[in-house]
């Protein structure tokens, strides 16, 4: 069984990578393109007023990474701001760029997941009234996060620091896609995130998808997954150790 791994390419390859170091025979077949935004003029200025804010929030590895590829030359991560990450991966990209781990709010280590509710689990210690917080995203996503905040007294903005985009299928990844339609039984489809499902489904919009088996690594996702008919749907812990379970107990 061929596990596809649907996350971003940068993010994909690490986890087929760690997938393939265990044993698994996994590919990469990003189901959601990331571009930069065509001016990244609003990124720099949200660099420049940084040591203002007393939170900003990264909502994915791909926010971080875009973000500091606007870094003006001289700045470093003001240690009297918070940077706040959703997940391992996010974390992992934000001491990559050096933010000081002490810096750093995520959820806890044994959150069932890793997400915005999560996140807030952590935050809510603290008291916001009238504290500057910048969430750095794609051109939009969810809310939930902003408004909570703004509920406990936030003054909340955005940056969009990159364009998601639909995906963009070269030969090898055409003919993937192919087997897989073809053959849903010898494929499973590892999708942690809603609108990858959506840009699958847009891609191949005449695919019956029944047969095909799926893991999701949010129950968003996997009503999403059942919603657009995929016949075996299989909720997983977002870590490598829970995903790597999910594929056993699918495959068995």
């Amino acid at each position: 069984m061929r596990v596809i791994v649907t996350r971003p390419a940068a993010q994909a390859a690490t986890w087929v990578d760690e997938l393939r170091a265990r044993g698994i025979d996994a590919v990469a077949l990003p189901l959601i393109g990331i571009g930069p935004v065509a001016n990244r003029d609003a990124v720099t200025q949200a660099w420049l007023s940084l040591a203002a804010r007393s939170l900003v929030v990264f909502v994915s590895p791909n926010a971080v990474e875009e973000f500091f590829a606007a870094r003006p030359e001289a700045l470093v991560w003001p240690e009297s701001t918070v940077a706040a990450s959703a997940g391992p991966g996010t974390t992992h990209a934000l001491v990559r760029h050096s933010v000081p781990e002490g810096c750093i709010a995520e959820p806890a280590a044994d959150s069932v997941q890793f997400d915005s509710e999560s996140l807030w689990q952590r935050l809510s210690r603290d008291n916001w009234s009238g504290k500057s917080v910048l969430i750095v995203r794609g051109d939009g996503g969810r809310d939930w996060l902003a408004d909570t905040l703004r509920s406990n007294g936030a003054v909340v903005t955005f940056v969009a620091a990159y364009r998601r985009l639909m995906p963009e299928f070269c030969g090898v990844e055409r003919d993937l896609l192919a087997h897989a339609i073809a053959n849903p039984a010898g494929h499973l489809w590892f999708f942690s995130s809603s609108e990858a499902i959506s840009n699958l489904v847009a891609a191949e919009p005449h695919a019956k998808w029944t047969a095909s088996r799926a893991i999701a690594t949010h129950p968003r996702i996997a009503q999403r997954a059942r919603g657009c008919g995929f016949g075996v749907v299989a909720e997983s812990p977002p870590t490598l150790e829970g995903v790597m379970a999910c594929i056993q107990s699918v495959a068995s």
